[in-house]
């Protein structure tokens, strides 16, 4: 540290210092080696001696190796041989363990490729996820393994292609049979009702057994035997009947749904279906232009249909999602409104009641095989009661011709009957009593004519026609009953009414016809009450039911009547009027000829015989169409004085008017029809009667005397009628 301070002198005195030391460790190496030096010398001795044993033992070493090498030769050999050996067993041992890991893939692999050629995708799919998740990962640096790898998404997309085919032929294969499916469901669907309908019918008849039990025997085994038919039938149909499943072949369906689910894309193929279903289902619900025409046509447009929403009821249940009842609910909403729309267009061109009748019974099965099914249907029984309108519009168009037809094949004359069979023919189709007529031998003659008891037939055949299309519409006694009764009041105010109408205004229908109908309504009339009963009897409500509705028949044949006596007080007027047609007076003639005109007895005679078919009607009728007669013959007989044509009367001419003025009179007072009080109908000749007396008596000076009081002998004489004949 010294040397470092630079203190004076201190550089000198280290280095003497340090020759000091080294002086001292120079004296000590000296006595080290002088220590040692014997000892070396000793070695260096012993060292010399030892050279020669050493060039012997190395000659000896050098003979044993020689020696040693030449025996190791053959050893090395074999040694060399166990080497080569242990590495070909340890690379077969290798190579056994890597193919053990390569044949399980290649097996896999394998089993890929005939999975692929039976069409087992599904087992495919899942091959290739055992393959890229198990087996692929062990042996991924082999060059096969990467070939396998870019192999697989490849074989995904044919397996989707391929299913999608599949699907696409199923979907084709469904729209071609769902005909097929729906004509089966319905069958399933008519026979289960037929077989329910008849096994409550049975039990109906176990029900009531002890209260009517002679009764209850015929019907139960009526009921049996309906019930063994029913059975026999189903047994019949039993192995002729298939089912969905039975018609098309769904596993494609099954098969792409789990093929998507499983590569992730089961998204995308429910909605591809659903998009495709949605398709059919407009396809299905468009009907044919000509279906309307057949019956077939319509059964064929609700087979598809049914046959459509079968198959969608049947993927709801055995697939996990496809379908949804939501989906399928908006799905039927949407092609109900369309059918309703389609079959309220069609029928509307239906004018056969019969294909109407065939029209609902279809429409009940359609719907009774979509609510087994869980789809409602309460729109479409609305729909029926539109129907059921119209189906009575198509009846009554129906009956129309048929009571036409019976109206112009009637002779309108009282029906004859021979003998009792042939009086209780006619009876059995009309309620007809009459005591009276009972206690008259055969032959007889009964007061209507032949279409009574065909109309009368025809009118429950109609309540029968208007019946069935009640039938199966899930509808109440009550309701039925008040629907046959509207229907029946329709049929009556309207059709048979205008029927009558029609008939009493047709040219070629005379008063003997004419005198006909009116007793036929009459016997119509008091028949409504039977129908009323007749009616009850199929309904089982009683008319003392506070709803029960009544049959306005009364009001109908009332009309008819009116307008019958009508058409004769026309009848008869006009025939009175060609009568006065053919008069001939000589206005000239100086004298009467002394006796009545011809045209006029000719006419009285015809009033006389006419009057006579009257009897059979009610008083009233005949005795209004005798007056009315009468006034319009008077009144003939005034116009044909004050005809302005006419310009001059003699005497003589007014001499044989009076004549004539006379029979008309004289007609009147032999009471041609009964009833009148005193000289009633004479009244219908008093105009005529005081006119010619004026002029007959020439008492006008009278006449002007008492003109305009009460007691004037000449009161119904007008003074213009008076002047006027006066001037002629």
């Amino acid at each position: 540290r010294s040397v470092y301070d630079d203190q004076p002198n201190a550089h000198q005195k280290f280095m003497e210092k340090l020759d000091a030391c080294i002086r001292n460790h120079d004296r000590e190496i000296e006595k080290m080696c002088n220590f040692h030096h014997q000892g070396f010398v000793d070695a260096i001795t012993e060292l010399l001696k030892v050279r020669a044993d050493a060039e012997k033992l190395k000659v000896q070493v050098t003979d044993t190796n020689r020696r040693l090498q030449d025996a190791g030769k053959e050893v090395i050999a074999q040694t060399e041989e166990i080497i080569r050996c242990r590495v070909q067993q340890q690379n077969i041992t290798t190579v056994v363990e890597k193919l053990q890991l390569c044949l399980p893939v290649l097996e896999m692999y394998s089993k890929l490729k005939e999975q692929m050629s039976v069409k087992r995708y599904y087992s495919a799919l899942k091959t290739m996820e055992q393959l890229e998740n198990l087996y692929l990962p062990r042996v991924s640096q082999y060059r096969f393994c990467q070939i396998m790898i870019e192999n697989l998404p490849k074989l995904r997309e044919e397996i989707k292609e391929i299913s999608m085919s599949d699907l696409k032929d199923f979907l084709e294969s469904i729209r071609k049979h769902s005909d097929r499916i729906g004509e089966t469901a319905m069958k399933q669907a008519q026979q289960q009702k037929t077989f329910s309908t008849a096994l409550q019918k049975q039990n109906n008849v176990n029900y009531g057994r002890n209260i009517h039990l002679g009764r209850n025997r015929i019907l139960e085994s009526k009921n049996e035997i309906t019930l063994k038919r029913t059975f026999e039938d189903e047994d019949e149909h039993e192995e002729e009947v298939l089912t969905a499943q039975d018609l098309v072949d769904f596993s494609p369906v099954y098969r792409c749904l789990h093929i998507y689910s499983v590569l992730g894309d089961g998204e995308i193929f429910e909605n591809y279906y659903r998009k495709q279903r949605r398709k059919q289902a407009r396809l299905v619900l468009q009907p044919q232009s000509s279906m309307h025409e057949t019956v077939e046509g319509y059964r064929r447009y609700f087979s598809q249909i049914v046959g459509f929403f079968v198959v969608e009821d049947h993927i709801l249940h055995v697939t996990q999602g496809l379908v949804t009842r939501t989906y399928t609910d908006e799905l039927w909403n949407m092609a109900l409104s369309k059918i309703i729309a389609v079959l309220r267009t069609h029928s509307s061109y239906c004018s056969d009641p019969d294909l109407v009748l065939e029209l609902k019974n279809l429409i009940v099965v359609f719907a009774d095989t979509l609510q087994g099914y869980g789809f409602p249907v309460n729109r479409l029984f609305d729909l029926l009661f539109e129907i059921r309108d119209q189906y009575n519009e198509t009846l009554l168009k129906k009956w129309s011709g048929l009571f036409r037809d019976i109206f112009e094949a009637d002779n309108y004359s009282p029906i004859p009957v021979a003998n009792e069979e042939e009086y209780r023919i006619v009876i059995s189709k009309f309620p007809f009593q009459d005591p009276e007529l009972d206690k008259q031998s055969f032959p007889k003659k009964l007061p209507m004519s032949q279409s009574v008891p065909q109309i009368y037939m025809q009118v429950k055949e109609f309540i029968y026609a208007s019946l069935k299309f009640s039938e199966s519409l899930h509808r109440s006694s009550t309701e039925i009953d008040d629907m046959l009764r509207k229907s029946t009041n329709l049929l009556l105010t309207r059709t048979l009414s205008s029927c009558l109408q029609n008939l009493i205004k047709k040219p070629h229908i005379g008063l003997t016809e004419l005198v006909q109908i009116i007793i036929n309504t009459t016997h119509l009339e008091q028949a409504c009450k039977y129908l009323e009963d007749f009616i009850s009897n199929i309904t089982n409500i009683s008319q003392l039911t506070v709803h029960t509705a009544r049959l306005y028949g009364l009001s109908t044949f009332k009309d008819a009547r009116h307008a019958a006596e009508g058409e004769i007080y026309t009848k008869l007027n006009q025939k009175i009027d060609e009568f006065i047609q053919i008069a001939d007076y000589d206005w000239t003639m100086s004298e009467s000829d002394g006796r009545a005109s011809g045209y006029l007895m000719d006419l009285i005679n015809f009033l006389r015989s006419t009057f006579q078919v009257f009897t059979h009607l009610p008083g009233k009728v005949a005795q209004t169409a005798c007056m009315s007669a009468c006034q319009h013959l008077s009144m003939s007989l005034m116009q044909m004085l004050l005809d302005s044509e006419l310009k001059q009367i003699s005497m003589g001419a007014i001499q044989q008017f009076n004549l004539d003025v006379i029979q008309c009179e004289l007609f009147a007072s032999s009471e041609p029809v009964p009833g009148f009080q005193g000289d009633t109908l004479q009244l219908a000749f008093i105009d005529l009667r005081q006119l010619l007396d004026l002029f007959m008596v020439w008492d006008w000076s009278t006449y002007l005397a008492d003109y305009g009081q009460a007691t004037s002998k000449y009161l119904r004489v007008n003074p213009s009628t008076a002047l006027t004949l006066l001037e002629k």
